[in-house]
C-alpha cells in the first residue's frame, strides 16, 4: 500500500487493520474446526470442551504472529532497498535537523559495568560527532546503582570523559539518593528536573548503541510532524559471542525485521513502545505519562514495572502518534548470553507483563492499546495455556485407550469398524507446526529474491543450513521455557515478587552445578512423563517425544549452547552469521576501540573504589559535589554516626553494602569522616586499614 501516490495510500491505511484481524479471526476459526471434527464423536465431553478452549486461545495467538510475520514478507518484498533497515540510515540533508532545541540522549542504569555503559555512550557521540550534528545532543546519565564501588567508578567515568571533551560539557550524570519507582521514576524525575530544556528525549538501555545518523534521522522525523509524539526504532540484538546469543542474534536480524515490518502494517499510529531505542517528545510524554500506582500490594499492585506499554497508550490515548520505525537500521542492543540468564531476564518482565491485566479494560484507552496489553501478557500465560493444553491432551488420549470397541451389535453380521481420527489429529498437528515454521521459510524465500541480502547472512546454504539447526535447538529449547515461563507465572500468581535483579550481559558459561540446579527438575519431569505415558498411553508417547526430549536434555544443552568457543566456530563456518558481523557497522567499531582502550586507574587497581572517595581529596571531592543538598534528621545523623564510629572501630570490611551506601550517600556524614581521618598529623588506624 504504501507504493500507491497520494491519497490512494491514505485510503489504502484504513484497510490494514481490517485485512489483519480479518485474516488472524478467519484462519483461527478454520483451525478450531479442524480440531473438532478430529475430537467429536457421540457429542463433545468436557475435557474437550476444555482442549477446544484453550486451543481456541493458543491458535489464536499464534496466527496473529503467523500473518504479523506474513504481512511483513509481502511489504518487505514489495521494499526497493534494504541497506537502511540493516546498516546506518541515510545522512539528513543540511537544513532538516538544524533548530534551536536539543535533544537528550537519556541512560538509565542500574549497578551496570561502568566501562560497558561509558564506552557505548562514547561510541554514540562519537557517531555524532561524525555526522557534524553532535551540538544538538547531550547525554545524561541517569544511574539508580546500589552498589557503592559501582556508583563510584560510574563517577569517575563520566569525570574523565567529561575532562576529554572539554566545555561547554555535553555529559550529565547524577546519582539518585532512592531508586523510587525503578526505571520509569527515573526518567519522570529527569523530565521534571531537566525536561523543559529539551524538545525530545531519546531513552536507551545500558546495552544499547544507536549510530549517530539514526539519531539525527529520529530527530528529522519527529520534527516532519508535530503530532507524533514517539518513534520505537527496532533494535536488532549484537555482540555476544555464545552459541546460545549467536543463534538468537541470527533469529533477531533475519526474521525479526520481517516482524517489524509486519507490525508496522497493522499498528500504524497506535504502535507500542518497548522502553529503549526509542525517541520520545518530552511535554507530552511529561503531561500524560504519569504512572499511577495500582492499588493493592506487589505483584499485581504497586508501582507499574512494564512502563513502556503503558506509557505508548497513555500517549495514544491523549491523541498523539506513536509509530514503529521499521525501515530505520543502525538500532543495537545486547541479550543475555545463555538460557539461564535469558530466562533470569524473563522473570523480571513477567511480573510487569501480567499486571496488564488490570489495564485491559481502564477506561479510556484505544482498542489497539487494549490489544497491546492483551498481547503482552499472553507473552507469558501462552506457556502455562500450552502446559494445560498438553496435559489434557495425554488425559483424554489415555480416556480414550480406555475404550473397548464393540465390532458386532443390533443385528449386523458384518464388524463395525470404529472411526479413527488419526488422520484428523495429524492434520491439526501439521496445520499447527505450519504457523509456526512458515516465517521462517518466509525469511530463507526473501533472501533468495534479494540476492544482495544473502551474502550479509553468510550466503543462501549456510543461512538455510542455520535455520534448519535454530529450529531443531528451538524446539528443544521450547519445553524448558514453557516450563521455566510457567513457573514465574505460577509464582506471580501466588503473589511472590522478583524485585529488580541486575540483569547479566557479559559472555560467560555455564557450568555443571549450575545447569544441574536450573534443569534437574525439567530432567526429572520428562523421566516421569515418559515412564507414565509410554506404560499408559504409549501411542501418545511417540507424539509427546520432542516434547520430552528438550526436557530431558536441557542439562547438556544448556551448558553446551552457553559455549562461546562453539559460538566462535559456527562463525567461522559462516553459521548463523548477520548483518551486523558480516559488515560491522562503524559504530559497534568504535564500541570495540572503546572497550579495547578502558582501563583501570592505578589509584583503583586492588582496593574497594567506595574507601577511595572517602580517603583520598580528589575522589572525595568529586563525590561530595555530586551529592545532592539534604537536612537529614537526627534521627539519620546517629545513624550516620554510629555508621561512621563502626567504620573506625572494626574497620571497612565490618560495612554491608547498605552501610557503605548510606555513608556514601550524605554529604554531612562523609564530610565529618573525611576530616576525622585527615584532621591527626598521622593518619589513624581507619585510614591505613581504608589504605
Amino acid at each position: 500500500m504504501s507504493s500507491l501516490p497520494g491519497s490512494f495510500a491514505g485510503l489504502g491505511r484504513h484497510f490494514h487493520r481490517p485485512i489483519y484481524f480479518s485474516l488472524v479471526t478467519i484462519t483461527t476459526l478454520w483451525t478450531m474446526s479442524l480440531l473438532t471434527a478430529a475430537i467429536q464423536d457421540g457429542g463433545i465431553t468436557p475435557l474437550e470442551l476444555v482442549l477446544l478452549i484453550l486451543y481456541a486461545i493458543l491458535m489464536l495467538w499464534i496466527n496473529a504472529s503467523f500473518w504479523t510475520a506474513a504481512l511483513g514478507f509481502v511489504r518487505l518484498l514489495r521494499h526497493q532497498n534494504d541497506a537502511d533497515t540493516f546498516g546506518e540510515a541515510a545522512p539528513a540533508s543540511p537544513d532538516e535537523s538544524d533548530g534551536p532545541f536539543k535533544t537528550a540522549l537519556v541512560m538509565p542504569v542500574y549497578n551496570e559495568d561502568p566501562e560497558r555503559v561509558f564506552a557505548g555512550l562514547r561510541a554514540m557521540y562519537q557517531s555524532l560527532v561524525e555526522t557534524g550534528r553532535h551540538q544538538g545532543f547531550e547525554i545524561f546519565i541517569l544511574s539508580d546503582t546500589r552498589d557503592p564501588d559501582t556508583w563510584v567508578r560510574e563517577e569517575w567515568e563520566w569525570r574523565r570523559w567529561a575532562q576529554e571533551l572539554g566545555h561547554p560539557a555535553r555529559i550529565f550524570y547524577r546519582n539518585r539518593v532512592e531508586n523510587t519507582a525503578r526505571k520509569s521514576g527515573n526518567l519522570a524525575e529527569f523530565c521534571r528536573r531537566w525536561g523543559g530544556r529539551y524538545r525530545y528525549m531519546i531513552v536507551l538501555d545500558a546495552d544499547s548503541i544507536m549510530c549517530g545518523t539514526t539519531l539525527v534521522e529520529m530527530v528529522r522525523r519527529m520534527e516532519a510532524d508535530r503530532r507524533l509524539a514517539l518513534i520505537q526504532v527496532p533494535p536488532v540484538p549484537v555482540n555476544r559471542s555464545s552459541l546460545f546469543a549467536r543463534m538468537l542474534q541470527f533469529a533477531g536480524s533475519l526474521y525479526g525485521r520481517m516482524f517489524a515490518a509486519g507490525l508496522a502494517y497493522w499498528q500504524q499510529d497506535t504502535a507500542n513502545f518497548w522502553g529503549h531505542n526509542a525517541i520520545i517528545r518530552v511535554r507530552p510524554f511529561a503531561q500524560h505519562c504519569g504512572l499511577p500506582q495500582l492499588p493493592g500490594r506487589e505483584p499485581f499492585g504497586g508501582d507499574i514495572l512494564s512502563h513502556d506499554f503503558v506509557e505508548a497508550a497513555l500517549l495514544a490515548r491523549a491523541g498523539w502518534k506513536v509509530r514503529l520505525a521499521d525501515d530505520l537500521g543502525g538500532s543495537y542492543e545486547e541479550i543475555p548470553p545463555t538460557l539461564i540468564d535469558y530466562a533470569k531476564r524473563d522473570r523480571r518482565w513477567c511480573q510487569g507483563n501480567l499486571q496488564h491485566t488490570r489495564l485491559i479494560l481502564a477506561r479510556h484507552f484505544k482498542s489497539l492499546s487494549r490489544i497491546h496489553f492483551a498481547m503482552g501478557v499472553m507473552s507469558y500465560l501462552a506457556s502455562p495455556l500450552w502446559l494445560l493444553f498438553l496435559i489434557a491432551t495425554g488425559v483424554e488420549a489415555y480416556f480414550r485407550s480406555l475404550t473397548v470397541p464393540v465390532y458386532f451389535f443390533g443385528n449386523n453380521v458384518l464388524p463395525v469398524w470404529p472411526e479413527s481420527y488419526a488422520v484428523e489429529m495429524a492434520t491439526v498437528l501439521w496445520v499447527t507446526l505450519t504457523m509456526l515454521f512458515l516465517p521462517k521459510l518466509l525469511a530463507l524465500i526473501l533472501l533468495a529474491v534479494k540476492r544482495d541480502l544473502a551474502p550479509r547472512f553468510g550466503g543462501l546454504a549456510r543461512a538455510t543450513i542455520s535455520v534448519v539447526i535454530e529450529s531443531l535447538l528451538s524446539v528443544l529449547l521450547a519445553p524448558v521455557l514453557m516450563l521455566f515461563q510457567s513457573k514465574f507465572v505460577a509464582a506471580i500468581l501466588l503473589r511472590t515478587t522478583v524485585g529488580w535483579p541486575t540483569q547479566e550481559r557479559g559472555d560467560h558459561q555455564t557450568g555443571f552445578a549450575e545447569a544441574f540446579g536450573a534443569h534437574a527438575v525439567h530432567t526429572l519431569i520428562a523421566a516421569v512423563v515418559g515412564v507414565v505415558t509410554y506404560v499408559y498411553v504409549p501411542d501418545f508417547f511417540w507424539w509427546f517425544t520432542p516434547v520430552l526430549a528438550g526436557l530431558a536434555l536441557s542439562i547438556p544443552v544448556s551448558m553446551i549452547t552457553s559455549r562461546t568457543s562453539l559460538g566462535l566456530l559456527a562463525r567461522r563456518a559462516g553459521l548463523f552469521l548477520t548483518p551486523a558481523e558480516s559488515d560491522e557497522p562503524r559504530v559497534l567499531r568504535l564500541l570495540d576501540d572503546n572497550l579495547a582502550a578502558s582501563q583501570p586507574t592505578p589509584q583503583t587497581t586492588g582496593r574497594d573504589l567506595w574507601s577511595w572517595a572517602v580517603v583520598e581529596p580528589s575522589a572525595y571531592a568529586l563525590h561530595a559535589s555530586l551529592l545532592p543538598d539534604e537536612n537529614p534528621s537526627r534521627r539519620r545523623r546517629h545513624a550516620l554516626e554510629g555508621i561512621i564510629f563502626k567504620l573506625q572501630d572494626e574497620g571497612p570490611q565490618s560495612l554491608n553494602t547498605a552501610e557503605k551506601r548510606a555513608l556514601l550517600s550524605h554529604r554531612d556524614g562523609l564530610y565529618e569522616l573525611h576530616t576525622q581521618l585527615w584532621a591527626g598529623a598521622e593518619p589513624p588506624v581507619s585510614v591505613q586499614r581504608l589504605n
